[in-house]
């Protein structure tokens, strides 16, 4: 099956939100509990440095896009990564394309940091992050209530070797 990574449209949308349902639904991708508004999603991430992965079909099966991790000026070229596929597509290395892509974009944007917060059980999204070169930097225990259950996350950072260096 082709592939092709795109930028992310506003007609996009549905698609990235019922995408990030999924991730919800599963229990391992984020502590969100509800899937936002457009506004509200579009709003919450920066406006470069998101993608959307279609099949041969057109169909949008993956997004990806970094959102902020402060709004102070020391730390404008870090950014939090946020990438996701739709459940019948994982496995297929279509992560690591994204991931690769939007570290190739990031860094073409002045950021020289990114990080990423996963839950221990996702196991493939640490691999899949540890093969575009992000390293663990520790594990942060307990930081949130999930369903009444507190979760531990991998946290994990990339630096570039080409920004800010």
């Amino acid at each position: 099956m082709n592939y092709e990574i795109r930028p992310m449209r506003p007609e996009d949308g549905a698609s990235v939100l019922e995408i990030f349902q999924q991730g919800i639904d599963g229990g391992n991708a984020t502590f969100d509990d509800h899937v936002p508004v457009w506004e509200a999603w579009d709003t919450d991430h920066f406006k470069m440095s998101r993608f959307v992965l279609e099949d041969e079909n057109d169909r949008v099966v993956g997004w990806c896009a970094l959102k902020p991790v402060s709004n102070r000026d020391c730390f404008k070229g870090v950014a939090e990564v946020s990438i996701y596929l739709d459940h019948a597509f994982q496995g297929k290395g279509l992560g690591s394309m994204l991931l690769k892509k939007l570290i190739l974009d990031s860094e073409d944007h002045g950021f020289w940091t990114l990080q990423s917060g996963i839950f221990p059980e996702n196991e493939s999204s640490i691999a899949v992050h540890q093969k575009q070169g992000f390293r663990i930097v520790g594990i942060r225990e307990k930081i949130g209530k999930m369903n009444g259950v507190w979760r531990d996350i991998v946290f994990m950072e990339r630096r570039s070797r080409l920004v800010g260096v």
